[in-house]
């Protein structure tokens, strides 16, 4: 299969969902996130989705790509599409009740050893067209080739200054998935893969059983970063993202390093790294912006 980078610039059909508080909710105990934000429906000004619940939301049309490209692609394109890369940028949280507009377009086509990078950008907004956040969601097409050099991948957003280097972790923190979560994780998220629950697909993909959602793998990441460094207050993460680069396996372990942080004009940069039970690192290249 090839693509071209013709298509950067698709645009894709909009897409309206409502958020509730069952779903809110249910996002946040996927990762035993329990910060009173989310569940504390008596506290003043109410509850507020936690911040990876935006992938929740554009999930339904990553799902179906396909079928919301307006520029007409083969579905066979997207069978071997797997997550590669997230960035977030939020501008205020999402509340129970809140009518989210879905819209975006093809970011970015790359060239990639194992096949072709594909970048999404969603902006999430209210029907007025005030934002909620802006979402690139990074896929790689496994086997698929690039006709050509690429294009897009220098608008795409990145952390300042790359990925510094920290003599030593500020922080690491030890984490058991249990052998429940990735079915926890897609019956209260609702995005849905079979790679992640069902160990027969996952067989038939080459992988020796089922794997975490990379996506619960950062939520997990998220929670750590917001409740240590954040004392909680999650409306102040500003940015999240990272590069999903090893599995985690269910009954098993995950360590969330804090590499480093440094402060700056525009906020308290956090420099970040989730590793599998393994050793390896299951998300490279984490960053986090939180507001002073």
């Amino acid at each position: 299969m090839r693509i071209s980078s013709d298509i950067v610039g698709a645009r894709l059909k909009e897409y309206t969902t409502l958020a509730t508080w069952r779903q809110t909710t249910n996002y946040a105990a996927s990762v035993g996130d329990m910060n009173p934000l989310y569940f504390d429906d008596l506290r003043e000004g109410g509850i507020i989705a936690p911040p990876m619940y935006a992938v929740a939301v554009s999930w339904p049309v990553q799902q179906n790509i396909f079928e919301y490209l307006e520029t007409p692609c083969p579905p066979e394109l997207f069978r071997t599409m797997v997550h590669y890369t997230e960035y977030i940028e939020f501008f205020r949280p999402i509340r129970p009740g809140d009518r989210l507009l879905v819209g975006g377009e093809v970011a970015a086509v790359i060239p990639r050893r194992a096949g072709t990078q594909i970048v999404f950008k969603f902006q999430v907004t209210d029907p007025e067209r005030i934002p909620f956040h802006t979402e690139y969601a990074g896929a790689l097409l496994r086997g698929v080739t690039c006709d050509d050099g690429g294009r897009g991948a220098d608008s795409l957003p990145a952390p300042p200054g790359g990925s510094p280097s920290f003599a030593a972790p500020a922080w690491e923190d030890d984490i058991y998935i249990g052998k429940e979560a990735p079915y926890v994780y897609d019956g209260c998220s609702n995005i849905v893969f079979a790679i992640h629950t069902s160990p027969a697909f996952a067989k038939s993909a080459g992988l020796p059983g089922i794997i975490l959602q990379g996506t619960a793998t950062m939520a997990f990441a998220v929670r750590q970063l917001v409740n240590r460094e954040a004392g909680g207050e999650a409306t102040r993460l500003e940015v999240i993202s990272g590069r999903f680069t090893g599995m985690v396996m269910p009954d098993s372990r995950i360590k969330v390093r804090l590499l480093g942080r440094k402060a700056g004009d525009r906020g308290v940069h956090l420099y970040f790294e989730v590793v599998n039970g393994l050793g390896q690192r299951a998300i490279s290249q984490g960053y986090a912006r939180l507001s002073i």
